[in-house]
C-alpha cells in the first residue's frame, strides 16, 4: 500500500514537466532583440596631480588648540608687559572663564575666599593673587557677589595687554528658568 502512494506521488511530480519550452525560446528572443549589443567604453579618467601637504608639522586644524600652544607662538619681547613663563599653573587655568562659575564666598572678616565650579563639576577655593582662566588671570578681589580678574591678552605683536574682568555670582534659579 505504501508503495503505491509513493508511486503515485512520484507520477503528479513528473506530470509537471514537459518538453515545451517555445515560452522559454520566446522570451530569450525578447530579451536578445532589446538588448545593445555593444557597451559604452568608460570615460578617460583624468590625471592625477599630486600636490604635497606642506602643514604636517602644523598644528590640525580638526583639534582644539592648547593654551600653551597659542600662547607660546608669540615671541616674547624684552621691552613690554608680558607672563611669567617660569611660573607653575594652577588647576583652574586649565578652564576657559566661561566654563567656571562662582557659586558662594567663605571666610572672615579678614580674608575671603571665593567658591569656583569647574567644568568637571569641582569645587575650588580662590582668593587674591590666586590664576584662573585661559589667559593668566590673576585674582585681584574677592567680594560676595563676585570676583575681579586681571587677565593678561596676547596683542599679536609679542606683547600682552591688562584686561579685568568679573566673574558674577552664579543665580541657580534664574538659570533653571
Amino acid at each position: 500500500m505504501r508503495a503505491i502512494i509513493v508511486v503515485s506521488v512520484a507520477l503528479l511530480c513528473l506530470s509537471g514537466c514537459f518538453d515545451d519550452v517555445s515560452d522559454i525560446q520566446v522570451h530569450m528572443e525578447n530579451v536578445k532583440a532589446n538588448t545593445r549589443q555593444r557597451v559604452e567604453p568608460l570615460p578617460q579618467a583624468k590625471e592625477f596631480t599630486h600636490i604635497a601637504y606642506a602643514a604636517a608639522e602644523r598644528r590640525s586644524p580638526f583639534v582644539e588648540p592648547t593654551p600653551e600652544a597659542i600662547q607660546d607662538r608669540f615671541l616674547q619681547q624684552q621691552d613690554c608687559l608680558h607672563p611669567d613663563p617660569n611660573r607653575r599653573k594652577e588647576m583652574l587655568e586649565r578652564f576657559a572663564l566661561d566654563n567656571l562659575k562662582m557659586r558662594g564666598t567663605l571666610g572672615d572678616g579678614n580674608k575671603l575666599w571665593g567658591l569656583i565650579e569647574s567644568a568637571d563639576n569641582a569645587l575650588h577655593r580662590v582668593t587674591i593673587d590666586n590664576y584662573m582662566g585661559l589667559f593668566h588671570g590673576r585674582v585681584t578681589r574677592v567680594e560676595p557677589t563676585s570676583i575681579d580678574l586681571l587677565e593678561l591678552i596676547p596683542d599679536g605683536s609679542g606683547c600682552w595687554v591688562e584686561r579685568t574682568t568679573k566673574i558674577q555670582m552664579f543665580d541657580a534659579a534664574a538659570a533653571g528658568n
